[in-house]
This record gives C-alpha cells, sequence and structure tokens, in this order.
C-alpha cells in the first residue's frame, strides 16, 4: 500500500496476533520507524481479542485532540489506489468506508441490507455496486476491513472505549451496530477503483512460502508478485519475445521472487532424485534421461504449476505457434539441480512432449558457470539462459538437444512437458 499522504502526519497502530507474522514485522520494522510519526506495535505476546485491539487503536485516536482521521485498514484489504484516502478525507462524512471486494467475486466489505435479527441480507442493488454498474456514495448499514472516521466523532458521538467488544458478536458488527443506534450514518464509496480484498482462509503457513500457492485465491496480487513484469507486453507482441534457434522462443515468463522462492522450496523439501534410471515416483520405475530433480508433485505444487501452465503459458504457446492448440496437459513438472560434482549436464535426447518449457531460476555467471542448452539438429547453443525467461521449444521428432556442462556453482531450471 502505498498512499499519497504525508506520512509525517500518519500515527501507525499495528496490532498483530499471529506469532508466524513477528519475524516478517521485524523486518519491517526499522523502514516503519523511520517512515511514519510514530509507531506503536502489540504483539501476541498481549493475548488481546480482536475486538480488544480493535477498541485500543480507536481510543487512541479519541483521546489525542490532534487526530482529526482514524484510518482503520484489516491485512485482508489492499489498497492499490494511492489517492483513496485523500478522496475518502475529500467526502467530508463522519464515518465512511472504499468498497472492496474479492477478484471477480460479489464478497465485499459492506451489507447492502439487513435481516430481521441484524445479520446479513443482500439488497435489490447490491451486484450493482459491487460491480459498479451504479457508482456514487451510498447508505449502508454494514462496513467493515476499511474505513475512515472523523476524530471529532469519536470524541463527541462515540466516546465510550468499548466499541468493538461491548458485546458477544463479531467485532465488525458490534461496531456497526453502535453507530446505527447512535444515528451515525455509515457511508460506502464506489466511485473510483479503491483495492480489492484478499482471500485468506486457505492460506498454509506450513509451506516455507505459503504465497506461492495463492494462484487461485488470489491471482492478481499471486500475479504481481510472481510473473515476470514484461510477460504482459510480451505476449502483445512488443518484440519482447526472441528465437535464438529454430522454433526455439524465448520469452519473460517469472519474477526473480518466484525463481527464488521455488529454489528455496525444493532446497527446504531436501529429496533430490539421485539422477539414476530407476525412478520409483515414475509409473513404469524407469526413467531414460534421468536428471537431479524434485518433481512439483512432490512438494504439492502440481496444481498450482498446472494453474501458470493454462493462464500464461498457454496463449503463449497459441500465439507463437498459430494453429496449434494446446491443453497444457503435464504430467512431467519439476526443477533439475546442475553441479559439477553432482550432475553436471545431460545426453542428447528427445522430450517426451508436443512442446517443452524450460525455465532458468538463477542467474549464469552469478550463481554458476558454463550451463546452456544445445540443439544438435541445428548446432544451435543458448549458452546464457536468463533468470525467469522461458525457452518453448518442440519436444519429440525434431529438436533433440543436450544439456551442456555446469562448470562451477549450481544450476537450477524449471521443466515442464506439455501435452505428452
Amino acid at each position: 500500500m502505498l498512499l499519497d499522504y504525508p506520512p509525517d502526519r500518519i500515527t501507525l497502530f499495528l496490532h498483530n496476533n499471529e506469532v508466524y507474522h513477528e519475524p516478517h514485522i521485524a523486518d519491517s520494522w526499522p523502514q516503519l520507524q523511520d517512515h511514519f510519526s510514530a509507531v506503536k506495535l502489540v504483539g501476541p505476546e498481549e493475548a488481546l481479542t480482536p475486538g480488544e485491539a480493535r477498541d485500543m487503536a480507536m481510543d487512541r485516536c479519541r483521546q489525542d485532540p490532534e487526530c482529526e482521521f482514524y484510518f482503520s485498514l484489516d491485512a485482508d484489504a489492499v489498497i492499490t489506489n494511492q489517492q483513496a484516502l485523500r478522496i475518502l478525507i475529500e467526502e467530508n462524512r463522519k464515518v465512511i468506508a472504499p468498497m472492496l471486494s474479492r477478484h471477480g467475486k460479489l464478497w465485499s466489505n459492506f451489507w447492502g441490507a439487513l435481516s430481521p435479527d441484524e445479520y446479513y441480507a443482500r439488497s435489490e442493488d447490491y451486484v450493482e455496486l459491487v460491480q459498479r454498474k451504479r457508482v456514487g456514495v451510498w447508505n449502508v448499514p454494514y462496513i467493515s476491513q476499511a474505513y475512515v472516521i472523523r476524530g471529532e466523532t469519536l470524541r463527541a458521538e462515540l466516546p465510550q472505549r468499548e466499541v468493538f467488544s461491548g458485546s458477544d458478536t463479531d467485532p465488525d458488527m458490534a461496531f456497526c451496530k453502535s453507530l446505527r443506534e447512535k444515528g451515525i450514518f455509515l457511508h460506502l464509496s464506489n466511485q473510483y477503483e479503491f483495492g480489492r480484498l484478499l482471500a485468506t482462509s486457505r492460506y498454509d503457513t506450513d509451506h516455507l512460502h505459503p504465497d506461492l500457492w495463492q494462484i487461485f485465491d488470489n491471482p492478481l496480487d499471486w500475479k504481481e508478485q510472481y510473473i515476470h513484469e514484461n510477460y504482459s507486453r510480451a505476449l502483445e507482441g512488443e518484440g519482447l519475445v526472441e528465437q535464438p534457434c529454430p522454433d526455439v522462443y524465448w520469452f519473460p515468463l517469472l519474477s526473480d521472487q518466484m525463481c527464488d522462492e521455488l529454489v528455496e522450496e525444493m532446497e527446504h523439501y531436501g529429496q533430490w532424485s539421485g539422477g539414476r534410471h530407476e525412478d520409483s515416483r515414475l509409473a513404469g520405475g524407469y526413467e531414460n534421461v534421468p536428471t537431479v530433480d524434485i518433481h512439483m508433485k512432490q512438494v504439492g505444487y502440481e496444481d498450482q504449476w498446472l494453474q501458470l501452465l493454462r493462464t500464461y503459458v498457454g496463449p503463449m504457446t497459441e500465439s507463437l505457434f498459430p494453429g496449434y492448440h494446446t491443453k497444457t496437459r503435464a504430467v512431467m513438472n519439476f526443477v533439475v539441480r546442475y553441479r559439477p560434482d553432482e550432475q553436471p549436464s545431460l545426453r542428447p535426447h528427445h522430450d517426451s512432449s508436443t512442446f517443452t518449457l524450460n525455465v532458468a531460476l538463477n542467474h549464469k555467471d552469478l550463481d554458476y558457470e558454463g550451463g546452456g542448452c544445445r540443439f544438435l539438429r541445428y548446432d544451435c547453443v543458448i549458452s546464457a539462459p536468463r533468470k525467469g525467461w522461458g525457452l518453448l521449444h518442440p519436444g519429440r521428432l525434431t529438436h533433440y538437444h543436450e544439456g551442456l556442462p555446469t562448470t562451477r556453482g549450481t544450476r537450477y531450471i524449471m521443466v515442464s512437458f506439455v501435452d505428452p
């Protein structure tokens, strides 16, 4: 979140209820202290309920006569509009929220109506508001996850401390009910695109890098982190795709972060194959051209990788090979490790695929020396693979190739045999 608002005019209150996130906050702490006028951290050791923590944060604004606005933002709310805070303040409302929803879903941070027992009810115009077919500032009965409250409203009309924790209901429901009972309108603006909500219910912290697994639940945020910044330009034909050998295409695919985290996940798992022909992971138990590798299925990443192939590699393939329609089906998806003292190279072979994807996961000359790929029929060598760039080439019949020796360091590549 980057807001176009003077940071020296913002005091930050941060409540973290998860021990898992303490190292992440510790890494960011010096930057946070330098950025804002003051920072207050309440960690899991305080054992506060979410309602108690929200009461504490709001009361800090209430007790400070110089606090003009209280901006509450939950961890699953992503603000992408840098002008968001200014826009909300300029609306001059006592309470106002930016409309946020999950990407491609109707799940949002507001209710359009209440049921008789004061729970959720869908209003007639709810879908139109979420999809921004009707835009404006709306009076709604419930808001959550992101909102701005005037400091004077807290001091004059909401003076009690226990706003969120004063009942047995959900903290946000208790907050909204308190405001409704006092006649304070809850406003919602959908005049602009403010951002989105994250889906967090399936966030699995057992993984070394849990964000890697979010391609299904949070595809936009996943793409921003893990797909190369120039991929879209390459797909749109802006001259970024290269053809270093006949029918071998080279294009930006993965971000540096994706490459690094894939390697770290594999090394964290650690069960590399021995590069032998006998391979119990395969249905027949035999690998004709063995490598030292780990299959995506072994680390529980097969479904996510296949989704990446469908979403990003499939469209690129059909653009580069006109007339071919790919089902992007792949049963062999694996990370290969080359080392001089382990397996430095790979003998000439055909791949058991219609086409193969080969992505370099680290830097030549920085992380390793040597390496590369030679297509024997064309006597064409790609000696300096670029980190995050994918090589796309036909598999069986035409593109007989070999992996050239790695002479120093460790080289990692990601390989998929597509449409076998």
